[in-house]
């Protein structure tokens, strides 16, 4: 499955494709400065490299999942941990940070 890149709120059918790698969730990489997200990757590492040649830069990406379903958004990546940026965990720790990846993730696909 190629990585797409969103920018303005996923189609159902995005969604779709975007969820074909796990069925009940999708992996994604938000870039918090830019408001976009790329997603259907098997790895949070792809989606982040995705961003980086779309023009992003590291320190604005943040990893996590989205469980449409359940209407949940999850925090956890390897991609997260970023002593230089004090995040020495799994999971975004900023609440900060945690408020701007969930709007990005619940507006650009829709989860209520």
């Amino acid at each position: 499955m190629e990585i797409m890149i969103v920018r303005e709120p996923a189609t159902a059918t995005q969604i779709a494709e975007m969820r074909r790698e796990f069925g009940n969730f999708i992996k994604l990489a938000v870039d918090l400065k830019r408001q976009i997200l790329a997603a259907g990757a098997e790895l949070h590492a792809d989606c982040e490299q995705a961003l980086l040649r779309d023009g992003s830069s590291q320190e604005n990406i943040w990893g996590g999942d989205c469980y449409p379903d359940l209407g949940e958004v999850g925090f956890e990546s390897l991609i997260n941990i970023r002593p230089r940026q004090s995040n020495r965990s799994l999971e975004l720790q900023s609440p900060v940070l945690r408020e701007q990846f969930e709007g990005v993730v619940r507006h650009l696909l829709e989860v209520r």
